[in-house]
């Protein structure tokens, strides 16, 4: 029998998700389950539902947190939130907005789109024009991404939050904050947002397999009054103080465990000073591709710099620049792990991810690996990547 080679060290994943999952997260994952009576239990849970409202920043919403990833996390808030035939806008982000757009029109909801122009954020000025036309109020919310995972561009929420208040529509404002919690700024109350959705596997540090989504009183009066069919989904039968109501069934206590210790990590470091690291390690990332890019087969995916997301850089190459073949090198020689493209963006970029447990070293490590992967693979990149990196750590 063929014995596998030992590969030392640790191999740098530098994905937007799952991430780096730190080593007191997979501590605390390896205690061993509990008694669905045991008060510890409920203790977990009271910290992750408290955790979570703190780091979106929000007093009044109730937090619901399911055994799934981010779409079933989509699929929770529409089958609360949307009747059949009822109408939701999605503005177009990518291949997120749209798999969003998809799954709620496969639940028998109908989506307005606006249309996705690739490079840049959502088109506020579109979404504004769409609720207007909409004298009769059939749309009934509106479905936004944050940060789209795909492209690394991060869109405003406080321009569409403009956009509904001067339209004057009264429709539920939805954000997915999946690849944005944890890694910038959010805040639900303030921007009056009703529902917020997210994931365990990106910022907050966690393997896949927690979704939740967090709701206000005005989404939980359309919960309520909704009749579309549901029930592992549903809110209504969630809202409870007994664990085995919250998660319709055994909650999934490993992970609960493992989200109750990130969320810990996350204050003990200072949310502040989490978001302030993401920017500036987001910062030494755009630095190399900036010098990257001198050389014509390589350029930002996102046109305009303020919109690049703090999270994710996603790379686009030129003509006869295979990103997969890098992608590979990278991983099995170098031991750096990177994302490739989604969807329409397949085979068009790369993306480093640079959200999570990270700090100056590991991504000075992603970013010297990625450059060794393109010399062997012969792309033309640039030169003084690590330099401007190294430059740009230095004058914090």
């Amino acid at each position: 029998m063929t014995q596998a080679l030992r590969i030392p060290g640790r191999r740098f994943l530098h994905s937007p998700g799952p991430t780096h999952v730190p080593d007191e997260v997979i501590h605390a994952m390896s205690r061993q389950p509990m008694d669905m009576a045991d008060p510890r239990l409920d203790r977990t849970i009271a910290a992750v539902e408290s955790g979570l409202k703190r780091l979106l920043r929000t007093e009044a919403a109730d937090v619901f947190v399911y055994a799934t990833n981010g779409h079933g996390a989509w699929e929770a808030v529409i089958a609360n939130l949307v009747a059949p035939g009822q109408t939701v806008l999605v503005p177009g982000t990518g291949h997120f907005s749209e798999a969003w757009a998809a799954q709620t029109e496969g639940m028998g909801g109908k989506v307005l789109r606006t249309p996705w122009i690739e490079g840049f954020a959502i088109d506020a000025d579109a979404v504004e024009k769409i609720l207007r036309a909409d004298s009769a109020h059939e749309i009934v919310a509106l479905f936004a991404v944050h940060t789209d995972t795909a492209s690394g561009i991060t869109s405003d929420m406080q321009a569409l939050r403009a956009a509904l208040d001067a339209a004057r529509h009264p429709a539920l404002f939805v954000v997915d904050v999946v690849a944005s919690l944890g890694a910038a700024p959010f805040a639900m109350d303030a921007l009056r947002v009703n529902v917020v959705l997210g994931a365990s596997q990106k910022g907050l540090m966690c393997p896949p397999g927690l979704g939740f989504a967090a709701a206000d009183s005005r989404a939980m009066e359309v919960c309520n009054g909704n009749p579309a069919p549901r029930f592992y989904w549903d809110w209504r039968l969630r809202k409870s103080e007994l664990a085995y109501r919250k998660f319709c069934g055994t909650p999934p206590q490993t992970l609960l465990m493992g989200l109750e210790a990130a969320l810990g990590l996350i204050f003990l470091e200072g949310v502040e000073q989490v978001m302030a690291r993401h920017r500036l390690l987001a910062n030494v990332v755009h630095a190399a591709v900036q010098c990257w890019s001198a050389a014509g087969a390589l350029q930002f995916f996102g046109k305009v710099a303020q919109t690049r997301s703090t999270s994710v850089t996603a790379i686009q190459v030129g003509p006869g620049v295979d990103p997969e073949a890098m992608r590979t090198v990278a991983r099995e020689r170098f031991q750096v792990s990177v994302a490739g493209g989604l969807g329409p963006l397949n085979g068009r970029v790369f993306r480093i991810g640079h959200l999570g447990d990270l700090n100056a070293a590991m991504l000075l490590g992603c970013l010297a690996g990625v450059e060794a992967a393109m010399t062997v693979q012969g792309i033309p990149y640039g030169q003084g990547g690590m330099d401007a990196a190294i430059g740009c750590l230095a004058r914090g």
